[in-house]
């Protein structure tokens, strides 16, 4: 079975990311929503082919994406966040802005928030800190790196809450150090790679790790390109893109693209245990085990490690999601599961992988404009495509949001004696219907029409009572829960 689902979406991208450039080159564009009541929001349209719909539990998931432009250069394409309903129009746009990385559903202090990434994006020299919003979309708190490093020095790359209301962050310092190991100097620079726990409320790190401590340059899988390695450009060794909690919160799962490895720290002291994949792996890999330039390792509760294999850039094989069996005591990995891309598709940057609480996985394809929805056991579900660029990562979340902003409405009048009335309220998910009001003051206001929530923006035409129109939001029990009035 196939259907088309119209998806708010993207031309999106990212920006030109150690060994993840891109071609210069014309950027498809899609078309633009149009939006009477929010005319300062346009994010992309796209359609979307589904060989097979979402389980039907699954109904209430929302999609979560921040589109970036194709390259650097490119100032066509939409750049922001977008939350998506099952049938693909906006529930939330945000843009002008800037970018956005990493959107998506965390809990802090056991209460839902919405996070990202926002700041300088020019890994591995990044500047910028972690944006934390509550479920009406006020900001509660900003969080970056900690102790001797600057606030605003966190990477783009990871931005986890752990259950100890603590954040998992990533940076980059210039360390000089020996490149002779891979054709440098003796006293050439590189990117060291830092990971952090930060307690969110004070700000300070619980724990530190920094590469040059266990990882050498000379474990590096990436070539030393001209000119690099000098103070004024380093060499980026070893490229850290994700940090989790492993090992029942006893230890930390950390990846690095740039050596093809995964490295498990000791979360008290940060020491490390062992390393999985690359040239100093702890680990025989079994066939087609082996993974590189890999994003987004966690291990599960089921034991298994899962990551985002981009096995590119340069590319080395077909792009997938990939689920590993490891054996900690015979020191051995075997694929349990692959997620292929539908076609010949290879990812040189970002991706992840997130498996649903119904145990399907959701595929963010990265520099690929995809995302895919497989079956435990590894069955495509649905495939889908948004023009063109690439985004970090795709998640789907249940997400209940009630903003603290009231809804927007605008009226315009396209025949004689009818006034149309366009509705929305941006980020707003309980909304089930709008109810009219007018008349010619607030104490003679009476119900005019009741029409059902039509996807992010509802029109309704209406014959006024009077010269004052007020619109209401109503939940799924028809109790109004915001209000404003028509401009």
């Amino acid at each position: 079975m196939s259907y088309r689902a119209l998806f708010a979406s993207v031309a999106a991208a990212t920006l030109l990311l150690s060994g993840c450039t891109a071609e210069e080159e014309e950027i498809p564009q899609p078309d633009r929503w149009d939006f009477h009541s929010r005319p300062d929001l346009n994010p992309p349209q796209i359609d979307i082919d589904v060989t097979s719909p979402p389980p039907k539990e699954e109904k209430d998931l929302t999609t979560f994406i921040a589109p970036k432009g194709q390259t650097a250069a490119d100032e066509e394409s939409w750049v922001g966040g977008l939350i998506l309903d099952s049938a693909g129009e906006p529930v939330w746009a945000r843009q002008g802005s800037g970018q956005m990385w990493d959107l998506r559903v965390q809990e802090y202090q056991d209460e839902p928030v919405l996070t990202w990434w926002e700041g300088l994006a020019q890994t591995p020299e990044t500047a910028g800190e972690v944006v934390m919003l509550d479920d009406s979309y006020n900001e509660i708190a900003r969080v970056g790196m900690g102790g001797d490093l600057a606030h605003k020095t966190s990477d783009l790359h990871e931005t986890t809450i752990t259950d100890d209301d603590t954040m998992l962050l990533l940076s980059y310092i210039k360390t000089q150090t020996d490149r002779s190991s891979v054709g440098g100097a003796k006293d050439g620079w590189v990117w060291e790679g830092v990971v952090q726990e930060v307690d969110i409320a004070t700000g300070e790190p619980v724990v530190e790790w920094r590469t040059l401590d266990d990882v050498p340059v000379d474990q590096t899988e990436s070539k030393l390109k001209d000119g690099e390695g000098t103070e004024e450009e380093p060499f980026d060794y070893i490229h850290l893109n994700s940090v989790s909690v492993d090992d029942d919160g006893k230890s930390l799962f950390v990846s690095a693209r740039n050596t093809h490895a995964i490295y498990q720290l000791d979360r008290k002291d940060a020491d490390l245990q062992w390393v999985l994949g690359g040239s100093a792996s702890d680990f025989e890999m079994g066939e087609g085990a082996a993974f590189a330039w890999q994003h987004d390792a966690q291990r599960r509760d089921d034991g298994k490690i899962t990551l985002f294999d981009n096995h590119a850039a340069p590319r080395l094989g077909d792009s997938r999601g990939l689920r590993l069996d490891v054996d900690e005591e015979a020191k051995r990995a075997t694929v349990d599961t692959e997620y292929p891309a539908p076609d010949d598709r290879s990812s040189g940057s970002q991706g992840n992988f997130q498996e649903l609480d119904n145990g399907n996985v959701f595929i963010g394809w990265g520099s690929e404009p995809y995302f895919s929805e497989f079956t435990n056991d590894g069955k495509l579900l649905y495939d889908a495509t948004f023009t063109g660029g690439s985004n970090y990562r795709a998640y789907r979340f249940d997400w209940q949001a009630t903003p603290s902003a009231p809804p927007t409405a605008t009226k315009s009048e396209p025949g004689e004696g009818i006034t149309r009335v366009h509705m929305s309220w941006n980020g707003a998910t309980e909304v089930a219907a709008w109810r009219i009001l007018s008349g010619d003051s607030e104490e003679q206001l009476t119900e005019t029409a009741v029409v059902d929530r039509e996807g992010f923006e509802t029109a309704a035409d209406v014959t006024p009572t009077g010269s004052r129109i007020v619109v209401e939001a109503l939940d799924e029990n028809k109790e109004a829960i915001g209000s404003t009035t028509v401009e």
